[in-house]
């Protein structure tokens, strides 16, 4: 019975006009009358159970409007950075779903399932390859989760590039029944050189995302354009900084070059904070 409902509803994620409906969402959410988006504050911290006293600002009234409470920052001691330096650090909060090592191409999505980084990376078989032999992490991000992302690592940021695609939820259900789901989403892919080679930081975006924001490119909105690789920028950004912000629950899947050692704490669909390590220092 549950595998016929999960079909069900990956049924009627084809079938809805994505990228209308999300962008739909997204003017609701960026309104600004006040008993609106106070209506949906309150919403939105009942159902998610959000804490907002770990939040810069702890009122509703003091939002602009809902993407900016979803996209609030926290105190900064609400997430310290591990202190051991050698650690790679979780980019955001979330579960992490999926980590390890990439063996020619392919890393696992779920159970009985697995991902090509060529078509992650946009059939980019020359940047895959910088890959072939590293690790992957993948974290997934719900509504309740904070959503900033953040530098897993120091970096020197090479090339950002848009991908254009679907829109389907990344949420548990389809994960497991839409084989390479997120390289069929839209996505944001970040390169950058580290100590440890290539770093990818990719966004993925999913169902009602009305938009991925970095702090070197304001916006990014879902639409159905071309790939589009953008002018390369002497940005570095330092491990723990925040590199992004989605407008709503998603997924961040990192990719390295280096094949690396991860935290024996660590398992599959953990709950993670951003911060925390990933790797042993």
């Amino acid at each position: 019975m549950q595998r016929y409902s999960d079909k069900l509803f990956c049924l009627f994620q084809k079938a809805v006009p994505q990228h209308v409906l999300s962008r739909l969402i997204g003017k609701v959410a960026e309104a600004k009358t006040p008993w609106l988006k106070n209506m949906l504050i309150h919403q939105a911290i009942r159902t998610y159970k959000i804490d907002l006293s770990i939040a810069e600002r702890e009122q509703v009234e003091e939002y602009s409007n809902f993407n900016d409470f979803f996209t609030r920052s926290l105190k900064a001691s609400a997430r310290p950075i591990c202190p051991d330096t050698d650690a790679i650090v979780s980019p955001a909060d979330g579960i992490l779903s999926q980590f390890g090592q990439i063996r020619n191409d392919q890393f696992i999505q779920a159970k009985g399932q697995s991902y090509s980084t060529t078509r992650l990376l946009g059939g980019d078989d020359t940047l895959a390859a910088e890959f072939a032999c590293g690790s992957f992490a993948t974290i997934y991000l719900s509504p309740s989760d904070y959503h900033r992302v953040h530098m897993p690592w120091t970096g020197k940021l090479v090339e950002t590039r848009y991908i254009p695609g679907k829109l389907f939820s990344v949420n548990q259900t389809t994960t497991k029944n839409m084989p390479e789901l997120f390289a069929k989403n839209e996505r944001l892919v970040c390169i950058f050189e580290t100590s440890l080679g290539k770093m990818a930081v990719i966004l993925v975006g999913a169902m009602l995302v009305a938009g991925i924001e970095t702090c070197w490119q304001h916006y990014y909105s879902p639409t159905k354009a071309t790939s589009v690789s953008f002018a390369k920028e002497v940005i570095n950004l330092e491990r723990g900084e925040e590199l992004g912000r989605f407008k709503f629950g998603s997924t961040v899947v990192l990719l390295f070059k280096k094949s690396l050692s991860f935290d024996k704490e660590l398992a599959n669909g953990k709950n993670i904070l951003m911060g925390e390590p990933l790797t042993l220092g």
